[in-house]
């Protein structure tokens, strides 16, 4: 029997915004909900490859966020983004599958666990290579991230090499951070899995989510492992264990009630408001004192593991934070 011809649809955010998704039909008890990274798009090869390895195990909806390939607007860093995965997620339940998960990488990663945490609806959570707090610009990577959104021939650069167009106004009021909405998710399964190796956020972004959410949670800490769909899509043995996981996590319990994604922007802007040109406020101190350690319970999904079969633990204590606030030339523009 040959496969349906796959269409793309737009839908519309509850703030008016078009988005371009496109449903990869799956078995109906399960589907998965895919968020990209900053100035990815469901179009480019990586994440499409993700979204077909997910699609083995179930129903797939994946989308561009605002201001990204052929979605209208303009991206907010995470921010209102929150309306996009609502409208995907809505269309999921819309097209008949029974549970939804939402699988997000890095920025897509930070809009899943607010989404999770601040609107609820969703039957597991997963968080691949995400922050678990705003304003982080211990690594170069981020900070040339910085660079690209605060200023603004970073944002040329931005729209025209990397078809990314980003809003200028700057956050405000500033969104609840990832941790604090982690700390929301429960009783829905929340997954984080991040990499040892990830030159945008050290882990210690992963224990700071893993230690703000209750159970039932688990962490993977994966040796070798980079950052987001670009490690991801060249590892496509940890999105079969993500999907098993999901998979188990989903169907373990009753189904989700639909969330209300009417309030989705409200929940996501219930932070402090921030002056314009004022620095960042700083991060809240989350990191824990003890590090994570990977739940017992998940050796029963899939566990990660190194080369010898063993369970990876965290290593012995995140690294210390970085100080606070912009390093110099890095004002907001």
């Amino acid at each position: 029997m040959s496969r349906p011809v796959l269409k793309t649809s737009t839908l519309v955010t509850e703030d008016g915004v078009p988005i371009d998704a496109i449903h990869l039909p799956g078995r109906k008890d399960l589907a998965f909900v895919l968020a990209h990274g900053f100035t990815l798009s469901w179009q480019r090869p990586m994440v499409w490859k993700i979204a077909k390895r997910l699609n083995q195990d179930g129903g797939v909806v994946t989308f561009d966020f605002r201001g990204h390939g052929r979605s209208g607007g303009l991206s907010t860093m995470g921010d209102r983004e929150i309306n996009d995965l609502g409208v995907a997620v809505a269309y999921a339940r819309e097209l008949g599958y029974e549970r939804v998960v939402a699988v997000g990488f890095s920025m897509g990663a930070s809009v899943v666990v607010r989404y999770a945490g601040l609107v609820g609806g969703l039957d597991a959570a997963v968080s691949v290579s995400g922050p678990g707090r705003w304003y982080y610009r211990g690594t170069k990577q981020m900070r040339r991230v910085h660079w690209a959104v605060e200023r603004r021939a970073g944002r040329l650069v931005t729209r025209t090499w990397l078809k990314t167009r980003v809003s200028p106004a700057g956050w405000n009021p500033v969104p609840v951070p990832p941790s604090e909405a982690a700390a929301k998710i429960a009783p829905t399964p929340f997954l984080v899995v991040h990499g040892d190796k990830d030159v945008y956020f050290p882990l210690d972004h992963a224990y700071q989510l893993y230690e703000a959410a209750a159970e039932p949670k688990d962490l993977w800490v994966v040796p070798g492992f980079g950052h987001a769909e670009t490690a991801a899509s060249a590892s496509l043995g940890l999105i079969d264990r993500i999907r098993g996981w999901a998979r188990q996590a989903a169907l373990a319990g009753p189904p989700a009630p639909a969330g209300e994604p009417a309030r989705a922007a409200q929940s996501a802007l219930a932070g402090e408001p921030a002056l314009a040109g004022e620095p960042a406020p700083p991060a809240p101190p989350a990191v824990p004192s003890q590090p994570a350690v990977i739940a017992e319970p998940a050796a029963a999904v899939s566990p990660l593991s190194s080369a010898d079969g063993t369970v990876v633990p965290p290593r012995n204590g995140p690294a210390p934070l970085p100080p606070q606030g912009p390093p110099p030339g890095l004002q907001p523009a």
